[in-house]
């Protein structure tokens, strides 16, 4: 079983900063709030570029409690939840999904 983990990436106009972060750090607090397993975390890029700052949500899950990471179904449910986003953001939301490897690599078991 992989571990999915999820990188959305977005551009927020710097005047409506103060804004979009508090409609996703509420975003995230009521997703883990609802789901205790979910691990999330906001970021941006430390420049603008023409009075646009990127940011990046990710979404993860504790090992333990949800060793698959993020589903499918879970993944739909975070993306329906972010639409109250939309007015904050100028363009898409990008989403990547990346996995954990399974193992680990040849040169960590020399160690």
């Amino acid at each position: 079983m992989t571990m999915r983990e999820l990188y959305i990436y977005y551009r927020v106009v710097t005047g409506q900063a103060a804004a979009a972060r508090l409609a996703v750090e509420t975003l995230q607090a009521r997703l883990r709030s609802n789901l205790p397993f979910l691990v999330t975390r906001l970021l941006h890029r430390p420049e603008a570029l023409n009075g646009l700052q990127t940011w990046m949500e990710t979404y993860a899950t504790r090992p333990d409690r949800e060793p698959a990471g993020i589903s499918q179904a879970l993944q739909s449910m975070i993306e329906t939840e972010a639409l109250v986003l939309a007015p904050l953001i100028v363009g898409p939301r990008h989403t990547e999904i990346f996995e954990v490897f399974k193992e680990p690599s040849a040169s960590n078991n020399d160690r």
